[in-house]
């Protein structure tokens, strides 16, 4: 963690890899990813990179349909987006169909998030993150995969404290 002050690493870089699937079409789900992180010694989860990769959403003749994938630091009741402040990584993919013959769009945002001018994505002080997906407008289930790129680190007491009221307190 170069130029960062009070953070001292604790390991080299670790992949976590996961997936979730959707219980039934359109129906938001979620799944807790342990860190195993230790915090008697105020140990966090410094995040520098995010992949992720979601299944294409069904194309239904003039029905929109689309499928969110979001990472979060704290449980969350829906994805939400980018604009929560627990949310760290957002993939949706979309698509725009008119009436059944007519040109379909497709838009996809956030497939990746990599750290470039920024020291890192983000900071998890709480003992795990969450996986949030969900579907609209689909007929069939739909599932997606990430991996997060990160590395364990300690913090200084007042560092620590102040993350984990942070990443409670958020919506």
């Amino acid at each position: 963690m170069n130029g960062v002050k009070g953070i001292t690493t604790t390991s080299s870089i670790i992949t976590i890899s996961g997936r979730i699937d959707e219980l039934a079409a359109n129906t938001f789900v979620t799944d807790t990813v342990s860190l195993a992180l230790n915090p008697l010694d105020r140990e966090a989860f410094v995040v520098y990179a995010v992949q992720s990769d979601i299944a294409p959403p069904d194309a239904i003749g003039g029905v929109n349909t689309g499928i969110t994938l979001t990472l979060s630091t704290t449980a969350r009741a829906s994805t939400g987006g980018l604009n929560n402040s627990n949310v760290f990584h957002q993939h949706i993919l979309q698509i725009r169909s008119g009436a059944p013959g007519e040109m379909v769009s497709f838009a996809q945002s956030g497939p990746d998030s990599a750290s470039t001018a920024l020291p890192y994505l983000a900071i998890i002080a709480t003992d795990n993150f969450h996986a949030n997906l969900q579907g609209f407008n689909n007929t069939s289930v739909l599932q997606g995969q990430f991996k997060v790129y990160g590395q364990r680190v300690r913090l200084e007491a007042s560092q620590y404290a102040a993350l984990v009221q942070s990443e409670l307190l958020s919506i």
